[in-house]
């Protein structure tokens, strides 16, 4: 296996290149945006080069896509006055010194009451966890069961802080959503269940899995839209 790349005009594409006993020519792109190519074993370097420039749109496409999966929450660092993000809308951070742990939204405030400034991120980060688990099962579950008449049904839906993903769905049919998500407004949430409900029936991004997920969400593009730019 070899690292190499390709200049599409002002892109680059890297790929690791793998040669097999095959007849065509193999593109993935993967869910963390690199791309690996499976080539015959008489295929010059030249020639596989001259096809990924070919595919070169499609491969962009595919990584711009997957990007959208990706949070790019800028970080914080929990003090009053900072903006924290819950179901779409800002809210203002106020850490008050008390003898009980707590946290509540008040008046377009996220009221942290701690007797311990440096637990501050940890009791927030509990707080969406907390909201995430009601509000994901909450959404999802009418998706879920519409769904029902494809003959699929997830086996779980699991939530977890994830760095690289939005969400997932595993080859046991498991849907994994990621805690940040609660940060994004209903309608982002609705599309990332929509698309690993979708990945039940397609496992890859092929044109049936973008016509199911077209026909059960019409607007999933605003939402991943708006998923893309929330949280720059």
């Amino acid at each position: 296996m070899s690292n190499e790349k390709i200049q599409f005009g002002s892109k680059e594409i890297a790929f690791q290149l793998e040669y097999q006993e095959r007849k065509s020519l193999g593109i993935t792109v993967h869910p963390d945006q690199k791309v690996t190519v499976k080539a015959p074993l008489d295929s010059s370097l030249d020639k596989v080069k001259e096809k990924i420039r070919k595919r070169a749109p499609w491969i962009l496409k595919q990584q711009s896509f997957f990007l959208s999966f990706e949070p790019k929450t800028p970080p914080r660092k929990y003090i009053s006055g900072e903006t924290h993000l819950y179901l779409g809308r800002q809210y203002r951070l106020k850490v008050i010194d008390s003898q009980e742990e707590m946290v509540k939204m008040m008046r377009g405030y996220i009221e942290v009451h701690t007797p311990d400034r440096g637990k501050t991120k940890s009791l927030v980060k509990d707080w969406y966890r907390a909201h995430a688990e009601v509000k994901f099962h909450q959404y999802a579950q009418p998706w879920i069961v519409r769904f029902k008449r494809y003959g699929v049904e997830p086996s779980a839906i699991v939530i977890k802080w994830m760095d690289k993903r939005w969400g997932s769905c595993t080859p046991k049919g498991k849907i994994i959503l990621n805690t940040e998500l609660i940060k994004a407004p209903k309608g982002c949430i609705e599309y990332v269940v929509v698309h690993e409900l979708c990945h039940l029936l397609h496992h890859n991004h092929s044109r049936a899995f973008f016509e199911l997920q077209s026909k059960e969400m019409g607007d999933w593009e605003r939402w991943k839209g708006r998923l893309e730019k929330m949280l720059v």
